[in-house]
């Protein structure tokens, strides 16, 4: 039995050729059908060279294994959360490598409902079954259909929408050459239709799997001055920009500035909270005075979420949440199956922004003066565990509140930290946030990496 190295906490990632070829990808589309028992599945893919070989090896497998396909094709990961409840199937598979190199392609798996797959809900049983290749005989094989759900799931985007508020605004869409451009067509389509006076300046936007312009991934600052120039160049009134299969999106204000994705959290968090007053709202633990601050203010409640999407939508449904958000630009929405969406941010945002008259740079400017931070610096060390020590023995017994959710949590009277540890790579993650004081801000990521590379060998 060869083991799977493509197989990680939530989905399937790898190198193309040695950890996930047509092979492997026919294996997992037997085994989802025989562990999920699964009548019907969605698949779809984005737009990298291989995903289509891929998406056809694995509905090959789905069909071998019994399962009806009904492929929608070229698609984000968000259109496949919805076409598995709109449709009522019982999983979905998305073909995607998101942001990762040219050479490496993946697959997102969800049950029905668009409820997340974990490793230990079934997403480490597909892998051992995917490893034995020994699949119990069948008696029907299962039949493909295609079908085009977009023009259905831009309209349920758009439901979440107040159109009837939106003000002239000009807005600077870069797909990254991923696949966001055709849902973004659609969606503006429909914007157009009822007469939302809304101009889109696109960019990037047919997709293509050479990524002309580099692997969209507008997490990484190198990646961000073609957007920020481009919307000073054009006059835009905001900038949006989207990883691969869109699952993600990011801001950038009418200056061409970034806004880091806490102060979205906490922008989305009020605007949310300014239509169903009371609501819950879910963040994640690395960066979270401002989002508390702004949930208190308007009257809602802060609900702390271990990092990934599988805990957040979790922590959502159990909660009830309207809304949730990481900064690292996730966010989930409660009216859109508790699922991540990387279109329907931006539309939340128009609106808060025609609502309350502000542009985004005046909407985020109090959040950042009130609570700098450090943005998340990535330490790559021989032993991280140490380190994490290390920074655990110097400033624990000083600290009022000590939170042990998501790695470790160590909050002061005027800041706070968090550090955590990557569950893939020999890596410390570090987040490191003030209350209105950029000095000590500074002060302190010093001290932290002092100690953390002070334990490097």
């Amino acid at each position: 039995m060869t083991s799977l190295t493509c197989f990680k906490a939530y989905d399937v990632r790898g190198r193309l050729g040695s950890e996930l070829n047509v092979d492997i990808a026919y294996r997992i589309g037997r085994a989802f059908a025989e562990v999920m028992r699964a009548r019907t599945v969605v698949v779809g893919r984005d737009c990298r060279e291989t995903s289509e070989e891929l998406a056809t090896a694995i509905t090959e497998g789905l069909r071998d294994g019994g399962t009806d396909v009904t492929d929608i094709g070229l698609c984000g990961t968000e259109e496949i959360y919805f076409a598995t409840d709109h449709l009522d199937a019982d999983g979905g598979l998305m073909v995607t490598a998101s942001h990762n190199p040219i050479d490496y392609n993946g697959v997102k798996m969800v049950a029905q409902g668009a409820r997340p797959i974990s490793f230990e809900s079934g997403l480490g049983q597909i892998k051992e079954t995917a490893e034995k290749a020994q699949f119990v005989e069948i008696e029907r094989r299962g039949v493909l259909a295609k079908t085009d759900t977009r023009a259905t799931y831009a309209t349920h985007v758009l439901r979440m929408l107040d159109i009837s508020v939106l003000k002239p605004l000009k807005i600077l869409a870069n797909a990254g050459n991923g696949v966001a451009g055709p849902a973004l067509d659609e969606i503006a389509a429909g914007l157009a239709k009822a007469g939302a006076p809304i101009e889109f300046v696109r960019l990037n936007h047919t997709p293509d799997g050479t990524f002309p312009n580099g692997i969209p991934n507008p997490l990484l600052e190198k990646n961000r001055p073609m957007t920020a120039e481009a919307v000073i160049e054009t006059g835009a009134d905001i900038g949006i920009a989207w990883d691969g299969d869109f699952d993600r999106c990011f801001f950038f204000d009418e200056t061409g500035a970034f806004i880091d994705g806490e102060y979205l959290v906490g922008l989305l968090g009020a605007s949310f909270l300014g239509k169903s007053a009371g609501s819950k709202i879910v963040h994640d633990p690395r960066v979270v005075l401002n989002t508390r601050a702004v949930v208190e203010k308007a009257g809602g409640e802060a609900v702390m979420s271990k990092t990934g999407h599988a805990f957040v939508k979790s922590t959502m449904r159990e909660a009830d949440a309207i809304y949730g958000g990481e900064m690292s630009a996730h966010h989930y929405f409660r009216d859109f199956m508790y699922c991540d969406s990387g279109m329907v941010p931006w539309l939340m945002v128009i609106e808060h922004m025609s609502r309350t008259g502000d542009s985004l740079s005046s909407l985020v400017a109090d959040m950042k003066k009130s609570f700098p931070s450090s943005g998340e610096i990535n330490f790559r060390h021989s032993n991280p565990g140490d380190a994490a020590k290390a920074v655990e023995d110097v400033f624990i017994s000083q600290a009022e509140l000590v939170d042990r959710l998501d790695g470790l949590s160590l909050e002061f009277p005027n800041w706070r930290f968090n550090l955590r540890q990557s569950n893939t790579e020999p890596l410390l993650r570090l987040n490191v946030e003030t209350v209105g004081d950029p000095a000590l801000l500074a002060q302190r990521v010093e001290e932290i990496t002092a100690l953390i590379e002070g334990t490097s060998t």
